[in-house]
């Protein structure tokens, strides 16, 4: 993950941010949708990630952007947080910092491999992991026909390779219903303080 020298020391904010991990196919996207009129009712704001992938392509309410914008953006400061992963770039607009200035929550669809710089640029970050059955995660994953059987396989593979052991981690499951998950997020944030008033 990439971001602006000049901002590698942040002052602490009164807001804090969010940063929700999991393996593609756990249901981030779907548990950010579903909890977002919840989230929004609490002034929790969500960021809209930037990705180098069409706007047409199926998954989560991203800004689509060509790998030539996404450097141009990049060069001009637009992003708070950047990683490729994949083999494709993902972006998290600097947008963020006003609204951690306002004492807001925020929340990002972040990476697991890259939970430790954003941990530098934002210590008192909350980590939430998003945990799936296997066989869980192989269905979902099968059912969005993004990928191969193959490429699935590889990307299950990798999903167990990958361990987040960086300080700590809120662990919160996502093999049950989606409404479920939905209130064990918003149980979390309501015990770490983050629920503002409705």
């Amino acid at each position: 993950m990439q971001h602006d020298a000049s901002a590698t020391q942040r002052t602490a904010t009164p807001g804090r941010l969010v940063y929700l991990m999991g393996p593609s196919g756990a249901g981030k996207d779907s548990l950010i949708d579903a909890a977002r009129n919840e989230l929004q009712r609490h002034n929790v704001h969500v960021a809209r990630r930037v990705i180098t992938r069409s706007a047409e392509a199926k998954g989560e309410d991203a800004l689509g952007v060509s790998a030539e914008q996404f450097e141009r953006l990049s060069t001009e400061g637009a992003f708070a947080l950047q990683w490729r992963a994949n083999g494709l770039a993902y972006g998290i607009p600097v947008q963020i910092d006003a609204w951690l200035t306002e004492g807001h929550a925020v929340l990002v669809n972040g990476s697991r491999v890259h939970l430790q710089q954003a941990r530098e640029r934002y210590p008192d970050l909350l980590a939430v992991l998003l945990r799936v059955d296997h066989h869980v995660l192989r269905q979902r994953l099968l059912d969005r026909a993004r990928e191969s059987a193959q490429d699935i396989e590889l990307r299950l593979a990798r999903a167990q390779q990958v361990r987040v052991e960086d300080g700590e981690v809120q662990v919160l499951d996502n093999s049950t219903s989606l409404a479920v998950a939905v209130q064990r997020l918003l149980a979390l944030l309501r015990e770490q303080g983050l629920l503002g008033a409705n």
